[in-house]
């Protein structure tokens, strides 16, 4: 059966975003050009390694000599998006995904897959990915909507539910009970 290859080269929009009250959200990678819209769901753990990934290469980047790429060090005001997420329909729960940079076109580079009963949500990024998949989200973006992505998820990833100073916990909004991690 052949892949169905979902590409977006150049989006007219690429954020992470969520559905739900904090403890209870839903993160979904959404993509739009014109009319096109995709939306896979992620893990929160998933969205924190992409930004934290992203800005790795980004900062690898603007070390070469010159930054023949342009790599913006900080996220460009005019590419800062903090609207809500379009109407979501959910094209696939993510598993793998690779990332990857394109020095042809200056673009970082995702590929997302589809979750698989062989593989646990914990494998964000593998070693080795051979298996044929039957759909797959490709986004090319350019450095700063990357810069400005990676922004954009670390700030929906830490908009969570505040954390305990004793215990390191999550607080929920109907209380929390304390629990000390034995040493």
């Amino acid at each position: 059966m052949p892949t169905t290859v979902h590409e977006f080269a150049w989006p007219d929009r690429v954020v992470v975003g969520t559905i739900g009250v904090p403890g209870q959200r839903t993160f979904y990678l959404q993509v739009r050009t014109g009319k096109q819209i995709v939306s896979i769901a992620m893990e929160k753990q998933q969205s924190a390694q992409l930004a934290e990934k992203i800005d790795e290469i980004l900062d690898q980047l603007i070390t070469l000599d010159g930054n023949p790429f342009s790599v913006p060090a900080s996220t460009p005001i005019e590419l800062v998006d903090n609207d809500q997420l379009e109407p979501v329909e959910e094209q696939f729960r993510t598993g793998v995904m690779s990332l990857g940079w394109d020095p042809t076109t200056a673009q970082i580079v995702i590929e997302a897959y589809p979750i698989t009963d062989l593989e646990t949500e914990d494998e964000v990024f593998p070693e080795d990915e051979d298996a044929e998949a039957a759909e797959v989200l490709r986004v090319r973006m350019p450095v700063g909507t990357a810069r400005a992505f990676a922004k954009r998820t670390r700030e929906i990833v830490g908009a969570g539910r505040p954390i305990c100073v004793i215990c390191g916990q999550p607080i929920d909004a109907d209380g929390h009970t304390c629990t000390i991690p034995e040493v």
